[in-house]
């Protein structure tokens, strides 16, 4: 018999460790206690994130930009490159604390705020949104609820731009390969579950369509893949 862990997850209350609801708990309980060791075995640097920042660059987010899901504001001053102004929105007030010292003498073109993306609902419309590392974790039962917040959050003719990697290590598969519920362990080995789909880019290109955008996903030369386009 498989020992009830509950009570070694940090920021969660056990009674709320069960269900999907308790997961995305727990997802933003370990990226607030992940903070100050967020660029700790980060891959973003692996063979291929160049070409990340290329295809971003190319893709120019002009104009009134939304970022979700902005952590600790890794792309936040590159949109602020081609953008009016950015809303950078994260459940985490210690990731926006770091994203705010990002932008330096921009920050009079950054909105943050502190908000979950599933409870969040857009007060007004932009040019382009843009989340980096978020979707794969997504639930896919909550995959077309957040495309919906992304139509939502468009004005008309917006476009959206997204980057994403399916890298999961084997020790973090608590109930296995087909599951995408993954464990995530701090330095102070503390323990939290996540969310992370390990995406195809082929087949996210097609549910992203049956949804109704057109939006090319590409993979790079190394783990990672990004998505461009806009509402068909």
């Amino acid at each position: 018999m498989r020992l009830r862990r509950s009570r070694l997850y940090r920021g969660v209350p056990m009674s709320a460790s069960d269900g999907l609801d308790g997961l995305l708990a727990e997802q933003i309980a370990y990226y607030r206690a992940r903070a100050p060791e967020y660029f700790d075995g980060v891959i973003e640097g692996a063979v291929g994130g160049g070409e990340l920042e290329a295809a971003l660059d190319a893709f120019r987010p002009a104009g009134d930009v939304l970022e979700l899901a902005c952590g600790p504001g890794t792309r936040t001053p590159q949109l602020l490159r081609h953008a009016a102004s950015v809303t950078a929105l994260d459940a985490s007030p210690e990731m926006i604390a770091i994203a705010s010292t990002k932008v330096g003498a921009e920050a009079v073109r950054v909105r943050f705020v502190c908000a979950d993306v599933f409870g969040w609902t857009p007060d007004r419309r932009y040019d382009v949104v843009f989340f980096g590392f978020w979707l794969s974790h997504v639930p896919l039962e909550r995959f077309e609820s957040f495309w919906s917040l992304v139509d939502d959050a468009l004005a008309p003719g917006g476009r959206v731009f997204f980057a994403d990697d399916a890298y999961r290590t084997p020790d973090e598969l608590i109930e296995g390969e087909s599951s995408s519920t993954i464990e995530r362990r701090l330095s102070d080995g503390t323990r939290h579950r996540a969310v992370k789909v390990p995406h195809d880019p082929a087949d996210l290109e097609r549910r992203i369509a049956r949804l109704g955008w057109r939006i090319a996903v590409t993979q790079t030369s190394g783990p990672f893949f990004w998505g461009a386009g806009s509402r068909g």
